[in-house]
């Protein structure tokens, strides 16, 4: 198999998470997850969410017992696979130099093993530092940064279908620009 040439991986992020999600598809052992494994990809990091089965409970099992057997067949796949994952994780950091993160989802709880806080730096004006400074205020986070991530996820998490669709435009404006005649070599004169 090739590795991804530097030439693939400065292209569209899509074709990165397509050959990332594929890639992982054939390297993933078959009898890890109950379906296809979710594979994100982002500049820094790979992230790979499996669903696992959930645990045997009696019907009348209560939200807490069901909440801890989910945790308890969370750690017990994140032991009982550590090594083979390590391996895994390594091939897939020098084929994509990114990192790669681990996560499973039970009984519909989702559990993220070791992955990646990226610093961002941004600038805010007045009236946006006044939001976060009031979260900080009401407890909601420790500091500006906290706020700022806590944002971020109560956007990501009400605005999901939009970004969605955006996420879906931007795929194909790259595949239309991919399908396009050959720019790198033109300046402005050959216009």
């Amino acid at each position: 198999m090739d590795d991804i040439s530097s030439e693939t991986t400065t292209t569209s992020s899509s074709t990165d998470s397509e050959t990332a999600r594929g890639w992982f598809t054939g390297r993933l052992p078959q009898d890890w997850f109950t379906g296809p494994a979710e594979v994100t990809v982002d500049r820094e990091e790979i992230t790979v969410v499996g669903t696992l089965a959930p645990p045997a409970l009696a019907d009348d099992a209560s939200d807490v017992e069901r909440s801890a057997a989910a945790d308890g067949r969370a750690k017990a796949y994140r032991e009982e696979t550590r090594e083979a994952r390590i391996a895994i994780a390594r091939e897939a950091e020098h084929r994509f130099g990114r990192k790669v993160a681990w996560g499973v989802e039970v009984d519909g709880r989702r559990v993220l093993f070791t992955h990646l806080a990226v610093p961002v730096m941004t600038r805010l004006r007045q009236p946006e530092r006044l939001v976060l400074d009031t979260l900080v205020a009401a407890g909601v986070a420790r500091s500006r940064s906290e706020a700022l991530a806590w944002s971020v996820r109560l956007v990501g998490r009400n605005a999901e279908e939009w970004l969605g669709e955006l996420r879906t435009a931007m795929e194909n404006v790259e595949r239309v620009r991919s399908q396009g005649p050959d720019t790198q070599g033109q300046t402005a004169n050959d216009s």
